[in-house]
């Protein structure tokens, strides 16, 4: 039984009409339609609110259609790239940060009576920047071709 036919059936099975199921999710009357007639499929969200309702698991509700199946593994690889895209993003202004504090003493000390010292070692200060912007953007290219759209 493909997802549009189960939800049907659950749905009657309830006694719920199509603007019933629709309240008690929070979407339209014709999004519930839409998946009714395989136009269209609900999100993960939606797929677990309607798990709850119908007191299915959601293995139930996935494995009944291939295609939605393969939506829901595209929507969670989709919700995962953008939060480790983040964090690599995070890193490399860190190290652009780290760059930026160090040329700016460097030129402070030079031009002016100052004598700031850059506390950690030279090698920190030498290399660091660089290996976490080079490390950061590395680790944002592996991303990026690993939730490549397929």
């Amino acid at each position: 039984m493909i997802f549009a036919e189960k939800l049907k059936k659950e749905r009657k099975d309830k006694g719920w009409s199509q603007d019933e199921l629709a309240e008690k999710l929070f979407v339209s009357r014709q999004s519930v339609s839409k998946w009714e007639n395989g136009q269209n499929y609900p999100s993960i969200e939606i797929l677990i609110k309607l798990s709850d309702l119908f007191n299915v698991t959601i293995d139930e509700l996935l494995r009944s259609d291939q295609e939605l199946t393969e939506k829901v593994i595209k929507d969670s690889k989709q919700l995962a790239h953008p939060k480790l895209k983040a964090l690599f993003d995070v890193l490399f202004l860190i190290g652009l940060v780290l760059l930026i504090v160090k040329i700016v003493i460097i030129i402070l000390n030079k031009f002016t009576s100052l004598d700031m010292t850059l506390y950690g070692g030279s090698f920190f200060w030498n290399f660091g920047p660089l290996i976490v912007m080079i490390g950061s953007g590395i680790g944002s290219g592996v991303v990026k071709d690993k939730y490549k759209e397929e």
